[in-house]
């Protein structure tokens, strides 16, 4: 019997947790949810409010875009004119939501994705994210941004149109400050940065790597939560997408474009996940021992299979998987990206 991904927990340094391991769980009877059938889409859709040339809620009118196209959310979660708000006491406390949202539309194009672009037009979309991170720091008001893309009807996109939202705003984000303090902890206690030594790791192992070049690196990490997991990081020493040069911003961009194009083809699908650029906070102070990655969270286990979270989960608060980080990646690793047929 072999017992390999059988009752095994590894630590994840960055969360402070266990994460639990029972690879023999994923061939276990299932009558859950069917597999999910992709809708076909037209390359413009009149009903749209992301397309060129169509009005959105409020009444303004898209412009005609042939690239990236970014506006405030007519929906913003946070915004500069929020409203005074009475403060509470020590325990309840509250206060008013003060920042920017804003909806970036990657391509006119109805029915495409980051996967399905080209690589200059993805280069196009992460210039974009360093410009508006760029501007972000020159307002006083923002302390915290987060890039994030839900993409896929079963990770609750409200819209198939290609686009990601950033939300700026005046707080912290809690799992970027609990990153900043595990590595400063991490520090003082082993004298190495914490996030240098899990790409070491990795490439010492390499059997998790995903893609990879001169200057930066994907793997699905040792203690993976989600079954195609992965972190995207440059090598260089960056906190934020700011201080990224031309060639090392590119570089990112080409491992990005490679390992969700690799997701795409491992199940023939256009592959959903929920995608963050985990950034140091742009407040004026100093985040060190920081790095700056792309995490994508996919939700699918198996094809039509997603990983709910249910009583270890919600109710405990760790994560049990249904199958090994090595196991996932070594399908990722066969497949060869210049065979991808999908782009357009």
């Amino acid at each position: 019997m072999n017992n390999e991904g059988k009752w095994e927990k590894r630590w994840h340094p960055l969360r402070e947790e266990w994460v639990v391991y029972s690879a023999h769980r994923n061939n276990r009877p299932w009558q859950g949810a069917g597999k999910a059938t992709p809708k076909p889409a037209p390359d413009f859709d009149a009903t749209c409010y992301l397309c060129p040339g169509n009005k959105r809620i409020h009444g303004s009118v898209n412009p005609d875009y042939k690239d990236v196209f970014i506006f405030e959310n007519d929906h913003p979660v946070v915004g500069m004119t929020a409203p005074k708000v009475t403060s509470g006491d020590s325990l309840y406390k509250k206060d008013r939501a003060t920042g920017l949202a804003k909806v970036v539309c990657y391509d006119p194009r109805h029915n495409i994705t980051l996967s399905q672009m080209k690589l200059p037009e993805v280069e196009k979309v992460f210039e974009a994210f360093q410009q508006e991170m760029i501007a972000f720091k020159e307002n006083p008001t923002i302390h915290s941004v987060l890039i994030f893309e839900n993409k896929g009807e079963v990770v609750g996109v409200s819209n198939p149109h290609p686009h990601c939202q950033i939300y700026a705003v005046d707080f912290e984000l809690k799992l970027v400050s609990q990153q900043i303090r595990v590595a400063e902890t991490y520090r003082r206690t082993n004298h190495k940065n914490i996030f240098e030594d899990i790409i070491a790791h990795e490439q010492l192992d390499k059997s998790r790597i995903i893609a990879e070049n001169d200057f930066a690196i994907a793997f699905i990490p040792y203690f993976a939560r989600y079954a195609y997991e992965v972190m995207i990081f440059p090598k260089g020493n960056h906190q934020t997408l700011i201080s990224l040069n031309e060639k090392e911003l590119a570089g990112f961009t080409k491992a990005f474009h490679e390992t969700v194009r690799k997701l795409d083809m491992n199940f023939e699908m256009d592959f959903p996940y929920v995608m963050a650029m985990m950034q140091a906070p742009i407040d004026g102070g100093s985040y060190p021992e920081f790095r700056m990655h792309c995490w994508l969270q996919p939700p699918y286990r198996q094809p039509g299979l997603i990983k709910y979270l249910a009583g270890p989960e919600i109710g405990a608060g760790n994560f049990m998987a249904d199958t090994m980080p090595e196991e996932k990646a070594a399908e990722l690793q066969k497949i060869k990206v210049t065979e991808y047929l999908w782009e357009r």
